[in-house]
């Protein structure tokens, strides 16, 4: 399955380099060669990348991956939700980093409690 962050991290990839291999993909995603040619199928079966054949100097066949104009629709509306998720994990961190530090100031403040609970 293409989940929401590997969607958008792929769409966004190939906006930036088409003419990336599938191996190329694979490796900057992070992802298995299979699992990145299953989801550069699945992208083209939603109909929001066109895969291009060309033959380069060397006369092997290659491929270029163009978004469509869903394909581009499409990735404007997995940015929005990748910064939406972003924006969400990252309170959620200057949350904890408060708390945290509020623990740590606590200690500071009474150390002899952190020696009393200390094993």
């Amino acid at each position: 399955m293409l989940d929401d962050d590997t969607r958008y991290r792929l769409l966004r990839l190939l906006t930036e380099h088409p003419q990336h291999s599938q191996r190329e993909l694979a490796r900057e995603l992070g992802l298995s060669l299979g699992k990145t040619n299953y989801c550069l199928r699945a992208l083209a079966e939603k109909g929001w990348i066109k895969v291009q054949n060309f033959r380069n100097s060397d006369n092997k066949l290659a491929y270029a991956y163009v978004l469509t104009p869903s394909g581009a629709m499409a990735k404007i509306r997995a940015t929005g939700d990748f910064l939406r998720r972003k924006q969400g994990e990252y309170a959620r961190l200057e949350r904890e980093i408060a708390e945290l530090r509020r623990e740590v100031d606590a200690m500071a403040r009474s150390p002899e409690s952190v020696r009393s609970s200390a094993p």
